[in-house]
């Protein structure tokens, strides 16, 4: 449902957004900091960072926060995602100025005390899937900071960690959202009051954008001695879900393998019981966007993975959707957004991502009519123009030795990957 909302920047540069729910019994906020990894040396203490913000600031200590929490009947958690840390807030309507004081303090006053003496333990090496993945991004799409290794772990000081929360948790660049009943423009005033004397940025901790805009095509195969099952990763064109054509692109993504009846899953998992794992879906973050399919079966069975899942791009790409197909993946999609927006929390989680991104909030609804209104011919003519595996990358992990054939091709390049 569309609800009305207002929004506006603060002098410090922090966006506001005030979305109108009346009579809810909860506010919601959700703060949303760009924060991903640009610099690998900032690793230990952007990690540390997220795990310790909200926690204690100069005036109150962990429990001092944690009893003003339930003395307010709040909530509040932190989620780092690969480009962003959402601080998560639920709270009784009553308790919303308080909340916005005890934000204000944790931002503005963060104490960081008694810090961890040893670094962390050197994490084990990758795995299986860990190792495709950053070699599909790299390969696709080139060098990138999301495809990257993790340093080796270090301490990190109480020097190094306000040092960093100094530079990435800034207003300038990051988004408020407040989902209340309360009246729009008394949000606005406690906001300007409690969050306005916070200083600071950007912080410029923002993806920079792919060296390609569509993935480099090929074959790649790794080899990861031990592991227990083939994995199938693709990397294939798309278009952003603000561009045209992407509501016809996201229903030929369901057809191709994005629910239980979709092409692939019919063709690998229930013709011929070669994966246990299927799926499609259309990926999107700062640095671009593209379609993948990832799938794992039984060890051995990359290279018939590869194969039976270039088949369906092609007959898909050839030939179209049925009818039949193209509705049922137009009534998913429809089904997924009244879904995504089921609960006021997760409705203002999903609001404050288009906020950040800088869509109106309303984005969802008017693209759930324009999913409604994509025509069975458009589908077709995105399946033709991005589904062709000739202009998807295939890359396959396998433990069981040498795979049939085909083994590290990317492009026109032979090389063998070993993970």
């Amino acid at each position: 449902m569309k609800r009305p909302w207002v929004r506006t920047t603060l002098g410090n540069g922090l966006q506001v957004v005030v979305v109108e729910a009346p009579g809810a019994p909860l506010a919601e906020l959700r703060l949303v900091v760009p924060y991903a990894l640009t610099d690998p040396r900032e690793a230990a203490a952007r990690e540390l960072l997220a795990a310790r913000l909200g926690t204690s600031s100069t005036t109150r200590d962990r429990q001092a926060v944690a009893d003003r929490t339930a003395d307010l009947g709040a909530e509040l958690s932190t989620v780092v995602t690969v480009e962003q840390l959402l601080l998560s807030v639920s709270v009784l309507s009553e308790g919303l100025e308080g909340t916005l004081e005890l934000l204000g303090d944790l931002l503005i006053r963060p104490a960081h005390r008694d810090l961890p003496a040893a670094p962390p333990p050197s994490p084990r090496p990758a795995g299986p899937r860990t190792a495709l993945r950053r070699a599909v991004l790299t390969h696709a799409f080139g060098p990138h900071p999301l495809a990257a290794a993790p340093p080796p772990p270090r301490a990190v000081t109480t020097d190094d960690l306000y040092a960093f929360h100094r530079r990435a948790v800034v207003p300038a660049g990051s988004v408020l959202l407040v989902m209340t009943g309360a009246d729009p423009d008394r949000v606005l005033r406690l906001v300007a009051e409690h969050l306005g004397p916070w200083t600071g940025g950007p912080s410029g901790l923002t993806l920079p954008p792919f060296g390609r805009t569509a993935p480099a095509p090929g074959r790649l195969a790794l080899r990861h001695p031990g592991a227990d099952q083939a994995l199938l990763l693709t990397a294939g064109p798309a278009v952003p879900s603000t561009g045209p054509g992407h509501a016809a692109l996201h229903l030929a993504q369901l057809v191709l393998g994005g629910h239980a009846s979709s092409r692939l899953t019919r063709r690998l998992r229930e013709r011929h019981a070669l994966a246990y794992a299927v799926s499609a879906a259309l990926r999107e973050n700062a640095a671009g966007s593209w379609l993948e399919v990832e799938c794992a079966g039984a060890p051995g069975t990359a290279d018939r993975l590869a194969a039976e899942a270039a088949d369906v791009l092609r007959e898909l790409a050839e030939d179209g959707p049925t009818p039949q197909e193209a509705e049922r993946a137009r009534r998913y999609a429809a089904g997924f957004t009244r879904f995504a927006l089921a609960t006021r929390a997760e409705e203002a989680s999903a609001l404050a991502g288009f906020a950040a991104r800088g869509v109106d909030v309303d984005w969802l609804p008017a693209y759930a009519e324009a999913v409604g209104g994509v025509t069975h011919a458009e589908v077709a003519a995105a399946c033709r123009a991005f589904l062709q595996p000739e202009k998807t990358l295939l890359a396959t992990a396998d433990g069981s030795g040498r795979t049939a054939g085909n083994e590290g091709r990317a492009g026109n390049e032979g090389q063998e990957g070993k993970a």
